[in-house]
C-alpha cells in the first residue's frame, strides 16, 4: 500500500467485474486495473473496450488483461468469479460449486507472493469470504465482502422514493447475511439525522401509507427481482465494489456495511457477516457494533446460524 501507483487486479470479466471496472474508470479510483477471466480472450476483450473511455475521462487509468500469478504487486484484488444460482435456487445452493472456484483461484494469487486486501464479491458472499480468510492465511482486516452494502444502498433507495428525498440523506443498514435471513436495522435508520421510527411516531396520519415490512421485503428481494428479469445484476454491485476499493485505497474511513469476521464483536466468532465497519488503507479498521433491539438481535443470531451452517459443511474440506 506504500506504492505511488494504486494497481487494483479483478478476478472475473463478467458483468460484475466489468461493471466495477467502469465504476472505478469513472471515479479515478485507481491509477492500474488487471482484467483476469478463466478465458483470456474475455479478460482481453474487456480491457480494451474499457480502455476506450479514456478520453472522456477526468483522468487516465491504465486497464489491461493478466492472470492470477500476476496479481503479486496489486494493491486490491476484486474477486467477482464465482457460480450464479439457476432458477428457484438460493445464493448458499451455489455453495459447493463457489468453493472450487474460490480455491483454485486464491491459491493461485497468494502463489505469487500476494500480500493486499482482498474485496470478495462472488455468492454466497458471506461464506466465500471467510473461505478466502481461510484460504489465504490472511489476517481478518485484509479480507472484506460486499456483504449487504448493496442491500444497504437498496434500503435507502426504497425510502428515498417513500419519503420523496435524496437517498444519501437516508442513514441505515441491512445486516447479516446477504440472503433471504438478512434484516433491516429500524432502530438505527434516520432521515435527516431524525429517527425514522420518531418520524413516523410523530406524523402518524401523514405517513400512514409507509408499510416497512414491505419496504425490508422489497430490499431483500431487489435483486432477485433484477436477476430474474435481466439474468444479473452489473451496476449496483459494480459501483458498491468500486466504493469500497475507493475508501482502502484513499485511506478515506468510511463507514460501510461488509461481510466482515468477526472476533467477538456481537458476541460471534469464526464467521463473516454483514455489518457495519470502518474501511480504509488498511483494510477493515474497526467493526461498529450497533446497539440492536431485542428483536433485531434475534434475527442477527439467525442470520449467523444460517451462515454457520453452511461454513461447517465445507469445513471438512477448506
Amino acid at each position: 500500500m506504500g506504492k505511488s501507483t494504486r494497481r487494483v487486479a479483478i478476478v472475473g470479466a463478467g458483468m460484475v467485474g466489468a461493471g466495477c471496472a467502469y465504476s472505478m474508470i469513472n471515479q479515478s479510483v485507481c491509477d492500474e486495473i488487471m482484467m483476469i477471466d478463466r478465458t483470456y480472450d474475455r479478460a482481453v476483450a474487456q480491457a480494451l473496450d474499457l480502455s476506450h473511455c479514456m478520453d472522456f475521462t477526468s483522468t487516465r487509468t491504465k486497464v489491461y488483461a493478466g492472470t492470477l500469478e500476476e496479481c503479486g504487486e496489486m494493491d486490491v484484488v476484486i474477486l467477482t468469479a464465482g457460480a450464479n444460482p439457476k432458477p428457484g435456487q438460493t445464493r448458499l445452493d451455489v455453495l459447493e460449486e463457489s468453493k472450487q472456484i474460490t480455491r483454485e483461484i486464491v491459491e493461485r494469487i497468494m502463489s505469487g507472493g500476494f500480500d493486499g486486501i482482498f474485496v470478495v464479491a462472488a455468492n454466497p458472499v458471506d461464506i466465500v469470504t471467510y473461505l478466502v480468510r481461510e484460504i489465504s492465511g490472511l489476517p481478518r482486516s485484509r479480507v472484506i465482502g460486499t456483504g449487504t452494502s448493496i442491500d444497504s444502498s437498496r434500503l435507502k433507495t426504497l425510502l428515498s422514493e417513500v419519503f420523496s428525498i435524496d437517498p444519501r440523506s437516508v442513514q441505515g443498514y441491512a445486516l447479516g447475511e446477504h440472503g433471504d435471513s438478512q434484516f433491516v436495522a429500524w432502530s438505527h435508520v434516520t432521515i435527516g439525522g431524525k429517527p425514522l421510527l420518531h418520524i413516523l411516531a410523530e406524523h402518524k396520519e401523514r405517513f400512514k401509507h409507509v408499510d416497512l415490512a414491505e419496504v425490508e421485503r422489497k430490499t431483500k428481494d431487489a435483486g432477485w427481482e433484477i436477476f430474474t428479469r435481466k439474468g444479473n445484476t452489473q451496476f449496483g454491485i459494480g459501483n458498491a465494489l468500486a466504493y469500497i476499493a475507493r475508501s482502502i485505497l484513499n485511506d478515506e474511513h468510511k463507514i460501510i456495511a461488509v461481510s466482515a469476521i468477526l472476533e467477538g464483536e456481537y458476541g460471534q466468532r469464526d464467521l463473516c457477516i454483514g455489518v457495519p465497519a470502518i474501511i480504509g488503507k488498511g483494510g477493515i479498521q474497526e467493526v461498529i457494533e450497533l446497539n440492536l433491539t431485542e428483536e433485531e438481535e434475534r434475527k442477527f443470531k439467525e442470520s449467523c446460524t444460517i451462515i454457520r451452517s453452511g461454513i461447517c459443511k465445507l469445513a471438512e474440506t477448506v
